[in-house]
């Protein structure tokens, strides 16, 4: 999510600490609907009320510990039309197994441009630490993001803070249920007042159907003014293999 009036509600996920395995392509499908957000243009940019925005993610494992993101963003509106926001491109590199770390512990980075309409910073660049961890049925995951402007009005304002959060319960092996938290603070050293900070929590269900298959279903609201007030948000995504395989397995 970006500061000002731009909001990026493309890919709304907090994200765990695992990586795709190497040989392996994962497609990922974001979808979100805005049925009350901004009404009204901002400083030229298209007003989210009633956006839907579609975003394709593809992620490569490289090996056992790291992978590459690359996103495309879309957006449709009546009035608009099916529109492309932007692109970004994430590589990512995680804590071996061998450290044997009592939480999950991965890095990503993420650069890319988003079209002025729909961001007046259009070239932004970010990086996430993401810690994790299983206890029993419950799972945690923390991504504290730092966020920078490299083209648009926000350059002044420096590095900003942008965290995310999960909390998940597993209530059967299947389902799992939970909240998400995320939000915008604005720059480091001097926050937003609350009034202009973005925040956003979402009931989430994750369906684990099959190792092959990630699929999360979510409702959020926006409890502060700078903040869409309501979102609906769905996750689907399938691990493909296309590695050797010796015919013992």
């Amino acid at each position: 999510m970006h500061h000002a009036m731009a909001q990026g509600n493309y890919e709304i996920q907090v994200y765990g600490s695992d990586t795709v395995p190497p040989k392996n392509l994962m497609v990922e499908i974001h979808s979100n609907f805005t049925p009350i957000g901004q009404k009204y243009s901002v400083g030229g940019v298209i007003p989210t009320n009633h956006q839907e925005h579609e975003t394709l993610e593809l992620t490569e494992g490289i090996n056992s510990w790291s992978e590459i993101g690359f996103y495309v963003f879309t957006s449709e509106q009546a009035g608009q039309g099916v529109q492309w926001v932007g692109d970004h491109i994430r590589p990512r590199v995680r804590a071996p197994d061998s450290w044997h770390l009592p939480v999950g512990l991965s890095l990503s980075t993420e650069v890319g441009y988003q079209r002025a309409v729909y961001s007046p910073d259009t070239w932004t660049w970010e990086i996430r630490p993401i810690i994790d961890k299983t206890i029993g049925r419950w799972y945690l995951a923390v991504n504290p993001a730092l966020e920078r402007t490299w083209h648009g009005p926000d350059v002044r304002q420096g590095v900003g803070f942008a965290p995310g959060a999960k909390v998940g319960y597993d209530f059967t092996r299947k389902v799992s249920g939970g909240v998400e938290y995320y939000a915008d603070y604005g720059r480091l050293g001097s926050f937003d007042t609350l009034h202009n900070q973005q925040q956003q929590i979402f009931a989430v269900t994750d369906l684990n159907v099959s190792p092959k298959w990630e699929i999360n279903i979510g409702v959020g609201v926006g409890p502060t003014s700078a903040t869409d007030h309501l979102i609906v948000k769905g996750i689907l995504g399938r691990r493909f293999d296309w590695g050797k395989h010796s015919s013992i397995e």
